[in-house]
């Protein structure tokens, strides 16, 4: 059952700096991979850091369609 309109999410997160710069990319590859299997319901990007680390997430909202939906 799906809740606020999704049924699944998916968490994209990375600290080193060349990985933070090449999440943008996982997250549209994976989209791509996904494209007629889900809908996007909504996204939110985080940040948080300390003295020494730095963390980037996205975190992808969506729904998994039925087969007769896609």
């Amino acid at each position: 059952m799906a809740l606020l309109g999704y049924n699944a999410v998916k968490v994209f997160t990375a600290t080193k700096a060349k990985e933070r710069e090449e999440l943008g990319e996982v997250m549209t590859s994976w989209l791509r991979r996904n494209e007629g299997l889900i809908e996007l319901v909504d996204t939110e990007v985080r940040q948080s850091s300390d003295q020494s680390f730095h963390c980037l997430t996205l975190v992808v909202f969506y729904r998994k369609l039925d087969a007769t939906e896609a």
